[in-house]
């Protein structure tokens, strides 16, 4: 055990944690001002529960014993059996504890992801048993095919550095199935539906870059060169693709805006995610570059033609980036970087590391699409996921929480 990369890893899991209050902000400046409580207590009940939940069973069923390559076993029920001082089997150098907590991070804002999309329109007791439920039914079985000894996605030679797959593309497509199943918001292409706050925009997306770092860096599971290099490429790939929808924003409306340097950014920390400790650090540029306009015409396109009200862009942002991140992993990276590929990129003649890359994504997308129907289904059967049309009208801040985050604001919104 090194006390070293210990302290790193604890250093890491806090960036982490502070991605999720970040979130919050972002999502929340984004809203109208009605519904801001509301969509920042979404990232806070979530933050409280991933927590109890991960503590009870979750880090069990992602990483205890293996059961058919989809989920682990209930061995470490309240973390039974686990000490501060046992090694933990995922990182040599570091304390189960340590592992527990910066895995925990993971569980909690993963689920968090998914609120944009329903923002303005879900009934607050069917979001938190859904988020509830979903954790059970997709994130903790797909943590453990990704990175649980023994899981199926890691045994056919997929690779998720950081979270495409099991983070990014698993909320960006239940939020997409959730946004679909729920209807748009009322007045959706009618009314005008502003960022009412854009400090706060700024705000949660410069949290979740200065997190990121945590987030990808630490997932070398050690302070050594690895960790340096999955840094690198987080903060090139994220300003390339700050840039680059800073010339979109320029190109179709004459001036680059705050809130698509933010959009911007947030989509390059996606996008580098899956890869950042795989490809090469010029690979981080084309990610970067490549994903902003794919992520701004896939939310246009959701939007203007497919008319589904994915409110924050959560699936452009998250399930769009991720699915890039991932099959740009499969064509740039290299085993030579890290070990854990076993090919190279198909930009380097082989095929196999490309083909494993489609299919881990196809894997994940089914997973999320059935397990977001199938929890939707039963929370159905507790209580309506949507509220009543006066409820939506009134604001999700007085009618889910009975708080105002402007209480001296009076006019219309």
């Amino acid at each position: 055990m090194d006390t070293g990369n210990n302290g790193f890893m604890l250093i890491c899991a806090a960036l982490v944690f502070l991605m999720t209050p970040g979130l919050a902000f972002f999502y929340g400046g984004l809203v109208r001002r009605k519904n801001v409580v509301n969509t920042m207590m979404a990232c806070v009940g979530i933050m409280g529960l991933s927590v109890v939940l991960w503590m009870i069973c979750g880090y069990s069923l992602a990483f205890g014993a293996d059961h058919g390559g989809i989920i682990g076993g209930l061995e470490y029920l309240f973390l039974n059996g686990l000490d501060f001082s046992d090694v933990s089997p995922y990182a040599p150098t570091l304390s189960t504890m340590t592992y527990v907590a910066f895995q925990m991070m993971f569980a909690m804002i993963t689920p968090s992801l998914i609120t944009g999309a329903v923002a303005g329109r879900m009934r607050y007791k069917a979001l938190f048993l859904f988020i509830a439920l979903w954790s059970f039914v997709v994130y903790y079985p797909l943590a453990h095919m990704v990175w649980g000894a023994g899981g199926f996605l890691a045994g056919i030679g997929s690779v998720d550095f950081a979270g495409g797959n099991v983070v990014h593309i698993s909320s960006g497509v239940s939020g997409l199935v959730l946004a679909k199943m729920i209807g748009p918001r009322s007045g959706v292409g009618h009314a005008s539906y502003r960022v009412h706050n854009v400090p706060f925009v700024f705000l949660g997306a410069a949290l979740l870059w200065f997190g990121w770092f945590g987030f990808n860096a630490g997932s070398a599971l050690a302070a050594d060169g690895l960790a340096a290099h999955a840094f690198m490429t987080t903060v090139v790939a994220s300003a390339t693709a700050l840039v680059a929808w800073m010339v979109i924003d320029i190109l179709k409306d004459g001036k680059p805006t705050l809130v698509g340097a933010s959009t911007g950014l947030v989509v390059g920390l996606v996008a580098i995610t899956p890869g950042a400790g795989f490809v090469p650090l010029w690979a981080a540029f084309i990610i970067g570059a490549v994903v902003s306009p794919l992520c701004c015409f896939v939310m246009r396109f959701l939007k203007k033609t497919l008319k589904i009200d994915d409110a924050l862009d959560a699936f452009g942002c998250h399930g769009i980036g991720g699915i890039w991140g991932g099959i740009a992993t499969g064509l740039f990276g290299r085993s030579d970087i890290n070990a854990v590929a076993r090919w190279d990129g198909l930009v380097f003649g082989d095929t196999r590391l490309f083909a494993a890359q489609v299919i881990s994504i196809a894997v994940t997308i089914l997973l999320a699409v059935v397990g977001t129907l199938i929890c939707a289904g039963i929370i159905r059967l507790v209580t309506p996921l949507r509220v009543d049309h006066k409820e939506e009208l009134l604001g999700m801040d007085i009618t889910q929480h009975g708080e105002h985050a402007y209480p001296s604001f009076n006019g219309l919104d």
